[in-house]
């Protein structure tokens, strides 16, 4: 076989990849359609996460207001406390 029959048979071979690479005008076809739709749906994730994130730390951030003799019981009671440490704080407090 002759080098330049051997060129002749890959560019033959070759060329139904070269239209599905160009095929319907559009270099690489539907391919780039399909990335260019999976970065929309990332991106209109993305901006729905950090929404709903934003929307958390704003909410999140208006709990009740506890007083601090609240807070001693209830770290009296997770034990952070003694008891004697509880009743100086209660006794500053007062």
């Amino acid at each position: 076989m002759r080098l330049s029959s051997a060129r002749s048979s890959v560019a033959l071979a070759a060329l139904p990849l070269i239209a599905l690479v160009f095929r319907n005008g559009h270099r690489f076809g539907d391919g780039w359609r399909i990335v260019g739709f999976l970065m929309f749906i990332i991106f209109w994730a993305a901006v729905i996460a950090l929404a709903a994130w934003a929307f958390s730390r704003v909410v999140g951030t208006h709990r009740a207001d506890k007083s601090p003799l609240d807070i001693a019981r209830e770290r009296l009671a997770r034990g952070e406390i003694s008891a004697e440490e509880f009743e100086r704080i209660k006794q500053q407090l007062a």
